[in-house]
């Protein structure tokens, strides 16, 4: 296969920052995704519909033009939210879910929950009106490794809200182990995970062997390379529970190479690329517009693009760097060559036939 011709694919977890590094790496998206499950954690975050919806007008006053982007945006969740503005949510066309963080799981979530199961009056409301969860699913205790946080949070907290809440639709942020995968399989209708190209394509050698390398450190954190098989098998499986989500999280060059490093990967530059890469490496390329494009839309209840996109087997050597407001970012596997390249999105108006 040389080409792969699919329908246009929609990002269901991405972070575009804001101000002139929004107006940098938001086109990195645009160009290839219909739509994107926009991530809240800004300073100060989002967390009311009337901060959500700024946010997306300063989103799309810098989409370029003719862009068809659609920016779904989310609120933060905290211990300060209230009733009312779930109810906000629910009414407000622009506003899809909340975004759990655990309090210091990762960048920018100190203003996360400190104790999930005190919001559990919160989350009936969410049940009620059926706005999403999506959960950064991490334990934050420092005796627990590093290693082992995914693993501890769905023991400890994913497991017990799922059983007690069982019509709330929840969606397991990038998750990155063989427990994580097993767990949304086994798991009620309504629950489902988003994964990363990263955590598909990388083992923590990548991280750690020969060098900390530092443009692989992200949170989740990648793990051993039976996890990342058991995520490629989930992933390609066709399971509608399993969706692209990028996490593609843009940090400026000296924010990464530094003594404390940031979390997060930058791959929107080339995000359906690397995608494309891993399923081919399971031979599993035609399982990939399903993963992409279908199965996110469904669980968020929205209609599937109507626009086709198109790849092609061609190598092309990732820039070494580019442009984030006055930074420079290092794209993820910079200088490095891919395998697969995004050629063209049209509208079903402009193809033949």
């Amino acid at each position: 296969m040389t080409q792969l011709t699919l329908t246009q694919p929609d990002d269901w977890h991405l972070h575009l920052r804001d101000g002139a590094a929004l107006r940098d790496v938001v086109v990195d998206s645009a160009r290839q995704f219909g739509r994107a499950i926009v991530m809240p954690n800004l300073k100060p975050p989002v967390t009311t519909v009337e901060d959500a919806l700024a946010y997306r007008q300063r989103i799309l006053a810098v989409l370029p033009e003719g862009s068809a982007f659609d920016p779904l945006m989310t609120l933060y969740l905290t211990d300060q939210t209230t009733a009312d503005e779930v109810r906000r949510v629910d009414d407000t066309a622009e506003t899809y879910a909340f975004k759990l963080y655990p309090a210091g799981a990762t960048t920018n979530s100190e203003a996360g929950v400190s104790q999930l199961e005190a919001l559990y009056p919160l989350l009936e409301v969410m049940e009620r009106h059926d706005v999403p969860l999506l959960v950064h699913g991490e334990v934050t205790d420092p005796g627990i490794d590093i290693f082992d946080r995914e693993k501890v949070f769905i023991e400890r907290h994913l497991s017990p809200l799922l059983e007690r809440f069982p019509c709330l639709r929840v969606v397991l942020e990038h998750i990155t182990t063989r427990e994580g995968a097993e767990f949304i399989l086994d798991s009620r209708s309504g629950v489902g995970a988003t994964i990363t190209a990263h955590h598909l394509l990388f083992n923590r050698n990548a991280l750690l062997a020969g060098g900390i390398r530092p443009h692989f450190y992200c949170l989740p954190i990648l793990k051993r390379e039976p996890h990342r098989q058991a995520l490629l098998k989930a992933a390609t499986s066709g399971n509608p529970k399993f969706f692209l989500g990028t996490d593609s999280a843009p940090h400026a060059r000296q924010q990464k190479e530094s003594a404390c490093g940031c979390a997060g990967c930058y791959t929107a530059h080339a995000a359906l690329e690397l995608y494309a890469t891993a399923f081919a490496s399971a031979g599993a390329i035609g399982q990939l517009e399903a993963f992409a494009s279908l199965h996110g839309a469904d669980f968020y209840r929205l209609p599937r693009n109507t626009r086709r996109i198109t790849l092609e087997q061609s190598p092309w050597d990732i820039p070494d760097w580019q442009r984030c407001g006055d930074e420079e970012l290092i794209p993820f596997l910079a200088g490095e060559t891919v395998q697969w390249r995004f050629i063209s999105a049209e509208s079903p108006a402009a193809r033949p036939g």
